[in-house]
């Protein structure tokens, strides 16, 4: 493994959205020396985390008065792309930190905000989620003054790279859900390192068991005197997530396109039996017209998924009082609607990109194959019909999706 900082010295932090982003590029660039071999090993991203910590990225949606970048949501949604650009991985894990992060902000009340925010800005930690929803077998024990964790949850995205973990579970009696930041590195918090799946394999993205974790009722993210304050704001925590995804896919997608184009400049050849023979593959029409085609799909899907992320942007940063319900429905059909073309036009690219580079570019030393995998991994997250019926009926008779875990 060779990410390393020890060759980069981060001198001053950013202080604008561009210089950010710029800070994200040299990021990438380092991730994508050696996304394969790494990708090969699939060991914990002790040392990718460490990279972004270092380069500042961790903290910035963080307060600029605990020492975070104080940006908005789209300046992150655009870092996360250029991560994935680089490393699918890595922006997957980039991208799910600054969610978790944001989530006191989605649930939590005002104190919580406040604690949450200066602990893990001024340490600089990284969140994970412990917050599968299909699984419902961690249970909370209501002891008076603390709540206790137990039990089992799958897809642990960051595993035991993180410093913090989100728990979810459901109060035993009852059917409320609670919502709590705890630390990772704790002997009632123990991963399995199962992970071992198609792609996104440095997500560390396995199973954890939950063991006797207490948790103070005063950390139950959004309760005041064991009741629940709720807001319309509470209910965004997937369409949240959600365009995230599609930055990550986007992301993927055109690393995947620059991979193969710089592979057809490079080392594919021109085909001698067409009748119209040419001296260099990048003057092969088929080869031209292919991506000619590719690029203009990615090119209309960035600039949809560049609206949404700022439409998503505006709500994320309003007053958390001012949400409503058809609002927030508006919103959630337009992030389902780049979340889906985003999922098609990557798998799209992943898997053509072979037809435009050639037999030889199935070898495992180029690693083409990488981009298909983590995104044909990621997109099964929920099923992308769900989403497309979402759009649908909002079209069709103006309905609009209630929310749930997956809504």
């Amino acid at each position: 493994m060779t990410v390393t900082t020890a060759e980069t010295v981060w001198t001053e932090t950013p202080t604008t959205s561009a210089e950010w982003i710029a800070r994200a590029q040299k990021v990438s660039d380092i991730l994508a020396r050696d996304a394969v071999e790494r990708d090969r090993v699939g060991a914990a991203p002790y040392a990718e985390v460490q990279l972004l910590k270092d380069s500042g990225l961790v903290t910035l949606l963080g307060p600029t008065e605990f020492g975070g970048g104080g940006q908005r949501w789209e300046t992150a949604y655009q870092v996360v792309r250029v991560i994935a650009r680089g490393d699918g991985s890595i922006g997957q894990l980039l991208g799910y930190h600054y969610l978790w992060a944001w989530a006191v902000r989605l649930v939590g009340t005002e104190p919580q905000i406040g604690a949450v925010e200066e602990l893990y800005t001024s340490n600089n930690f990284l969140f994970g989620g412990a917050v599968n929803p299909r699984d419902t077998d961690l249970t909370i024990v209501d002891r008076g003054e603390t709540l206790v964790y137990n039990g089992v949850k799958s897809f642990s995205t960051g595993g035991r790279a993180t410093d913090l973990t989100v728990l979810e579970g459901i109060i035993e009696g009852t059917a409320t859900h609670v919502f709590a930041i705890v630390p990772t590195a704790q002997d009632g918090i123990v991963f399995r390192g199962d992970w071992d799946n198609l792609g996104q394999r440095l997500t560390d993205s396995g199973t954890v068991e939950i063991k006797d974790v207490e948790v103070d009722w005063a950390g139950a993210a959004g309760f005041v005197d064991k009741e629940f304050q709720p807001l319309v704001y509470n209910t965004l925590n997937f369409p949240a997530l959600e365009i995230v995804f599609a930055n990550f896919y986007v992301g993927i997608a055109r690393g995947a396109l620059d991979t193969a184009a710089e592979y057809t400049r490079t080392r594919t050849r021109p085909w001698p039996y067409g009748g119209d023979n040419k001296e260099l593959a990048t003057d092969e029409w088929y080869l031209r017209e292919g991506y000619g085609d590719l690029q203009a799909k990615l090119w209309a899907t960035e600039a949809f998924v560049d609206q949404v992320n700022r439409e998503s942007d505006a709500v994320l940063h309003d007053a958390r009082e001012n949400l409503t319900e058809q609002a927030r429905g508006d919103l959630a059909v337009r992030i389902a609607a780049a979340k889906l073309r985003a999922a098609d036009v990557a798998l799209e690219i992943g898997t053509r990109v072979f037809e435009l580079t050639g037999a030889r570019a199935t070898s495992n030393s180029v690693g083409l194959d990488i981009f298909w995998r983590n995104v044909r991994t990621h997109t099964l997250h929920d099923p992308v019909a769900y989403k497309r019926r979402e759009v649908g009926g909002y079209v069709l008779t103006g309905e609009i999706p209630e929310p749930t875990w997956y809504t």
